[in-house]
């Protein structure tokens, strides 16, 4: 995933709304923004642009159904981003050992 992928992503979950909104869409599945705003202590116009935000990382999409749009995750940028987390993570696991094993090399006091 390019950085600039990764960012918008982290950008996005920085959140603690869109967070909510993320968690909401992932138990009830394609839900509207009116609905949404039912269950979140915002406006149905902030919860439209916490969509917005959402969709330009690639996080949600939205489909039209007759006057309503229905929202639902995209699941793909955030296994991105956990892929890419693991990947840092993994190269600060392998310089921890390095250092770990310098310093209980033998003659070190």
């Amino acid at each position: 995933m390019p950085p600039d992928d990764v960012d918008a992503v982290f950008d996005a979950l920085a959140d603690p709304t869109r967070r909510s909104v993320i968690r909401l869409l992932s138990e009830a599945g394609p839900t509207t923004a009116t609905e949404l705003a039912g269950r979140l202590p915002v406006s149905r116009q902030a919860v439209a642009k916490h969509l917005t935000t959402l969709s330009e990382a690639g996080l949600v999409a939205g489909h039209r159904s007759g006057r309503e749009v229905r929202y639902e995750l995209t699941a793909a940028p955030l296994s991105q981003a956990m892929s890419w987390m693991a990947d840092v993570g993994g190269e600060w696991d392998r310089r921890l050992e390095t250092l770990r094993r310098h310093l209980e090399a033998p003659g070190r006091d």
